[in-house]
């Protein structure tokens, strides 16, 4: 069996005093995004279990994409990431 090498960190603990390892993350070949999945992509980032451009590159998504839902959880919180929230929380 062959276990591939990663750079950075295997886990890291959120600010909540959950830990998160990279087995929690979405699977790359993910293509419907719902609030959960989101959330686990912006706390790994924010947390340096993955770099914003290992997201974008894993993922397919686009900066804006990305920095679109950090800033949503930074400023409403994970709630905001829901598609049936959009209109209350944009701007």
């Amino acid at each position: 069996m062959y276990i591939r090498k990663i750079h950075g960190p295997h886990a890291v603990t959120l600010s909540d005093g959950r830990t998160m390892t990279r087995s929690d993350l979405p699977s790359p070949r993910t293509t419907r995004w719902v609030a959960s999945r989101k959330a686990a992509v912006v706390h790994a980032v924010d947390h340096g279990l993955l770099t914003a451009e290992e997201a974008i590159r894993t993922y397919s998504l686009s900066e804006e994409e990305l920095e679109s839902w950090r800033r949503a959880v930074s400023i409403h919180g994970e709630k905001a990431l829901k598609t049936t929230a959009l209109q209350k929380f944009r701007e």
